[in-house]
């Protein structure tokens, strides 16, 4: 009887293990999903998207190993290293506007802005960090320079070269020395480059007055310079015209010795020379009578003699 209570107990026993093995069959599952889980989260945490608009450094304990310039995906050590973003993209900076003062003495005020940009991003993550920094450094930059040349160049000038001087000097004043940041300036631009309101009637007027005078030494000079070419003309006129008569005084008295010479060969006789006396005497007869008129001579006149003479 004690053999069957024994086993009896020893068979509840028994089920009351399998009872609680019972549970533990589902720990595999569990291990799995866990496994799963982990693993997607690994996967998650090294993947790395890159657009295509911005740079992607990997960085590990804090220094960058890698920089991704190209879009797509790539793959980091999770956990260990982190990721950070720099703009690929042109940067517009816009500096506060700020008083310069020109090389006469003259205050001004300036607003302008920059468009940069970053060319190499590991250089820039060493020197600048982040945008911010850049900015600040940007600005101090290009004030500078702009302080410079203003400083080097008049009031007048400075206002006549709004056109795009003021900008090309500035660039060229700046040169290359942002190359050390990893960064390039695209250009410098001013919006607004005019005078303080509390002067700017003044220095009008006053630009005014020299434009003025400087019109008038111009007109001054012009007048001066077109007198002398008038003189020069008319004196130049005066001596051709008295080489043309003087040309023409000769070629008179040359024509009239010629023909002298040719009267002289033909009327070398008595009869030739009376013929032509005769002639002329007819001739000067014929322009006296013009018109209605009547010829009186006298009996001793050269001209009647002539017409006494003809039979």
């Amino acid at each position: 009887m004690n053999d069957n209570i024994n086993q009896n107990a020893g068979n509840a026993k028994d089920d009351n293990i399998e009872h609680i093995r019972q549970p533990k069959s589902k720990t595999p599952l569990i291990a799995a999903v866990i496994i799963l889980a982990i693993a997607i989260i690994v996967l998650m945490n090294s993947m790395v998207i890159t657009k295509e608009n911005e740079y992607t450094l990997i960085k590990q304990f804090g220094k960058v190993e890698r920089i991704i310039k190209s879009p797509g995906l790539s793959f980091r050590i999770p956990f260990i290293q982190t990721t950070d973003t720099l703009p690929k993209t042109m940067l517009l900076y816009d500096l506060t506007e700020s008083d310069v003062i020109t090389q006469d003495k003259k205050s001004m005020v300036v607003d302008s802005y920059v468009l940069w940009r970053i060319d190499d991003p590991l250089k820039f993550t060493q020197t600048l960090t982040n945008i911010t920094n850049a900015e600040g450094r940007i600005n101090t930059i290009v004030y500078n320079s702009m302080k410079n040349i203003i400083s080097s160049m008049s009031q007048s000038d400075v206002i006549s070269s709004r056109d795009g001087a003021l900008s090309q000097s500035i660039m060229a004043n700046i040169g290359n020395s942002v190359d050390q940041y990893g960064i390039s300036f695209v250009t410098v631009e001013t919006k607004h480059l005019d005078l303080p309101s509390d002067n700017k009637s003044a220095v009008y007027e006053r630009m005014i007055s020299e434009r003025n005078n400087i019109a008038a030494s111009y007109t001054a000079d012009g007048e001066s310079e077109a007198k002398k070419i008038r003189t020069k003309t008319d004196n130049e006129i005066v001596v051709s015209v008295s080489e043309a008569e003087a040309e023409a005084e000769k070629i008179i008295a040359e024509g009239e010795a010629e023909y002298m010479k040719i009267l002289s060969g033909i009327y070398n006789t008595a009869e030739r020379a009376e013929l032509y006396t005769f002639v002329r005497a007819l001739d000067a007869a014929k322009k006296s009578m013009k018109g209605e008129k009547t010829l009186i001579l006298s009996a001793d006149s050269p001209l009647a003699e002539i017409f006494n003479k003809v039979e």
